[in-house]
């Protein structure tokens, strides 16, 4: 049974851990490791990721299955791409679950809070990032019915990659 509930700042440091080893997890075997240490040890820091829990227009979920923590997620309200102009937006900045907990119901899960949180703040569309390469989350992305309708670059160390951005449609234009 996967539970969720909203992080606070003492979550900060939990978050943070997860934060850093998820990423690693997914990314470490496509890219280098001097770009992937580069990332973690100057933009990707414990310290940057604690700052980010509880700071004003972010909200983090955090996913549980028991007692143990298996994902979380990051959305921010005050971050729009410009493609999309002044429509009222929620971004999902992380969606990341631990690689021992892939396949149990842990993305299912915090997606669709991350969705009914928006519903709630009344957004019209939630949006988010995806490298081109990571094609279980593009696919993942797309069984939810988000579409692309940009591409942006995402430094990782010193390799500029090109990020899909994908949207869902979730309250109809007033």
């Amino acid at each position: 049974m996967i539970t969720i509930r909203i992080a606070d700042r003492e979550d900060a440091e939990l978050i943070a851990d997860m934060s850093r080893q998820t990423f690693y997890e997914t990314f470490a075997p496509q890219n280098s490791h001097e770009n992937m240490e580069k990332f973690m040890n100057e933009t990707f820091t414990r310290e940057a990721l604690i700052k980010e829990v509880g700071a004003e227009h972010s909200i983090f979920l955090l996913a549980f299955e028991e007692d143990k923590p298996v994902g979380y997620a990051r959305l921010r309200q005050n971050n729009t791409a410009p493609e999309l102009g002044a429509v009222p937006a929620i971004e999902i900045a992380r969606i990341y679950t631990v690689s021992t907990a892939i396949g149990k119901g842990v993305g299912k899960a915090l997606m669709q809070h991350c969705i009914d949180l928006a519903i709630e703040k009344r957004k019209e569309l939630i949006w988010l990032g995806v490298w081109e390469h990571n094609q279980r989350a593009i696919d993942f992305y797309r069984q939810w019915g988000f579409e692309k309708f940009a591409e942006h670059i995402f430094m990782l160390g010193d390799d500029p990659q090109l990020d899909w951005l994908m949207k869902k449609n979730i309250l109809p234009a007033p």
